[in-house]
């Protein structure tokens, strides 16, 4: 049986960073919720998060913000918010029943109270930040801190780190610093492994900037904001950090199996990495493990798209397409809209039925990349990127690019006008239809990205390189979209501001209701 040479230093550090034992939670006070009104506020949170567009790995940071915005609406502080925040994750099953400690529900008080205090420096001392801008970055801070106080995901930071470490010699950029550059892999490792949201990205840039933020450094966090705000600006707006991203995307794969190598392995992890069968068999079986999660991933994410449609498209197809066929034709042609709602979702569903994992040559290729990242000092995923901030791009090939992307433009969304006319669609209804068909092309677009996350390298044909062309402008339109639909989501509103706070306080009477009762049997006893 062949055996493999010794780990890499860089592979050693990780796998001694990753068995050494957490620390032995203390003994003391946690925090608990009836069960009861648990399964009736996770129903209500099922059905919350379908409404919204978010990946699995931000959800809890967006629900925290949410319960922030509401709790904060009306003022308070850490006191007052920060055990009922608590409570709410508890309840909706966010956090493992008896999971949170009371000493954490202290140091989410001391988070809000920093960064409400951060806030109100900010808005005295910068007046050049709009009121707007300086209130979505504390809740965006405030909720991703918190979220690392309830869950700091010690193992998937681990494994980002050894993923920049890996990645930052494999990228140049030849017209800018070594620290843009690192910051730039940085924010493509935290977006492709660890799944970050812009939130947790301004997070961590931050702390990055100016550390964490404490008692002891609110002062200065706070006196120099401004400048770190441009440069963290400055870093989310460069224009190479698509191109990085993308390199690093694509060898994200072997870091997921190999981090479920190390998770899954404990017990036997020097039996599977002293052996080439063992350690071969391991991940090929890993892959197929990962890849058959596509299915359900993918489904939740059709779900959820489909929801989202039905949702906006029902109210805007009304306002719409009803009002302009009362003006015009004195009634509602409910056969013209029912087909113009149902038809966005059902391409939907289609799209997904025509998704397929990758294969096993994929696998072998993860292979590959795993054994190079654990056995060579300097591991080499592939080629490496060299590129440069200024491109040498002639104003011929400029004006040209441009004229395709015009052209392409054209051929979509004219192709779609030219076939609608054909069967005597109205203007108006059309409209409502392509703005709803350039969402669905944005949805199945995200959509195809999850099920290519564990695919390895860039293959691309002909018949690809059509595609892209043809709808990729229709892609970008459905992106512009979809965020702005989710800013003024009409639902959303309603949801949080008019029936989540009266359905939360209800939890919380039947919640302290049930405690009391417990407390009157025991008395009995």
């Amino acid at each position: 049986m062949y055996t493999f040479r010794p780990l890499s230093s860089l592979a050693r550090s990780l796998i001694l960073s990753l068995v050494e034992p957490e620390p032995a939670p203390h003994e003391e006070a946690r925090i608990t919720v009836n069960p009861i009104v648990s399964k009736f506020a996770s129903w209500y949170e099922h059905l919350r998060n379908a409404m919204q567009l978010q990946e699995d790995e931000v959800i809890l940071r967006a629900t925290i913000e949410r319960i922030l915005k509401r709790r904060l609406l009306l003022g308070g502080n850490g006191e007052m918010i920060a055990e009922s925040l608590v409570r709410e994750l508890l309840w909706a099953r966010y956090l493992p029943e008896n999971y949170v400690l009371a000493s954490t529900v202290e140091k989410i008080k001391e988070s809000i109270d920093l960064h409400l205090a951060l806030r109100i420096m900010i808005l005295r001392d910068h007046r050049t930040i709009p009121d707007g801008v300086v209130n979505e970055w504390t809740y965006d801070l405030m909720s991703s801190d918190i979220q690392y106080i309830l869950n700091p995901k010690r193992e998937k930071e681990i494994m980002a780190n050894f993923m920049f470490h890996v990645l930052q010699d494999d990228v140049f950029i030849t017209d800018d610093s070594h620290e843009t550059k690192n910051a730039q892999i940085f924010m493509a490792v935290r977006k492709a492994f660890s799944r970050d949201d812009l939130a947790f990205l301004r997070y961590h840039l931050f702390i990055q900037y100016f550390g964490k933020l404490t008692p002891m450094t609110l002062d200065y966090t706070a006196a120099h904001f401004l400048t770190g705000y441009h440069e963290i600006i400055k870093e989310l707006d460069y224009p190479l950090k698509e191109r990085i991203y993308a390199y690093v995307k694509k060898r994200t794969a072997a870091f997921f199996v190999l981090e479920d190598i190390l998770k899954s392995n404990k017990e036997n992890l020097k039996t599977v990495l002293e052996s080439e069968e063992e350690l071969e068999r391991t991940v090929l079986a890993l892959c197929d493990a990962r890849y058959r999660s596509i299915s359900s991933k993918v489904g939740r994410a059709i779900i959820r798209s489909v929801f989202f449609i039905l949702l906006t498209k029902v109210i805007f197809a009304f306002l719409v397409e009803g009002t302009y066929d009362r003006f015009t034709y004195g009634r509602i042609i409910w056969v013209n809209l029912i087909l113009n709602i149902s038809i966005p979702p059902l391409l939907m569903i289609v799209v997904g039925l025509f998704i397929r994992p990758p294969g096993i040559e994929n696998s072998k290729m993860i292979y590959h990349y795993i054994t190079q990242l654990l056995y060579e000092e300097n591991p080499r995923l592939g080629n490496k990127l060299t590129t440069a901030k200024k491109q040498e791009t002639s104003a011929a090939f400029h004006i040209a690019f441009n004229l395709l992307w015009l052209v392409a433009f054209v051929l979509s969304f004219g192709g779609m006008i030219v076939v609608l006319s054909k069967f005597h669609v109205n203007a108006v209804s059309q409209f409502v239809l392509i703005f709803f068909l350039a969402i669905v092309s944005f949805l199945a677009y995200r959509i195809a990205l999850i099920a290519n996350v564990y695919r390895v390298g860039d293959k691309q044909g002909l018949l690809t390189l059509l595609v892209d062309f043809l709808f990729m402008p229709v892609i970008r339109v459905g992106r512009g979209l979809s965020q702005n639909i989710a800013k003024v989501n009409f639902f959303l509103f309603i949801f949080d501001f008019f029936i989540e706070a009266p359905f939360k306080s209800l939890f919380a009477f039947f919640d302290q209701w049930f405690y009391f009762l417990h407390a009157k049997t025991e008395e009995l006893e």
